[in-house]
């Protein structure tokens, strides 16, 4: 990965933080590793443990940014969850899966979409 496209991922991040914090969110996590695995952002929306994943792209060439949030990605994303649940002894805790969507990360244009509640866990889409 380059450095222009680690520093393009920070950015959109921190722009997600943003965001996030603006609609009431407490984050509580960022870049949780768990395993081989990270979730990207975790915070609290009122009394849900919500676990968000970042996707941001420059451009619509290969079908923009929610493309990049597959099936496969889905159920990589429940099982860091329950990892992270797990290892927190959080039980009965009510929480869900939210994508942050970051479309044209330019100075002058910048479209940010948040998907709340944006698939089930084991990887189940929902209907958007």
């Amino acid at each position: 990965m380059s450095l222009e496209t680690r520093s393009f991922g920070k950015q959109s991040e921190t722009e997600a933080v943003r965001f996030l914090e603006r609609r009431g969110y407490r984050i509580v996590g960022r870049n949780i590793r768990i395993g081989r695995g990270e979730i990207d952002l975790i915070a609290y929306d009122r009394d849900v443990l919500v676990f968000i994943e970042v996707k941001a792209r420059r451009s619509t060439r290969y079908g923009g940014a929610s493309w990049a949030v597959d099936t496969r990605k889905q159920r990589q994303l429940s099982h860091l969850a329950a990892g992270y649940l797990a290892r927190r002894r959080l039980r009965d805790c009510p929480c869900r899966f939210d994508l942050v969507l970051i479309q044209g990360f330019t100075n002058r244009s910048l479209e940010i979409e948040l998907i709340q509640n944006a698939f089930e866990a084991g990887g189940d889409p929902r209907s958007r």
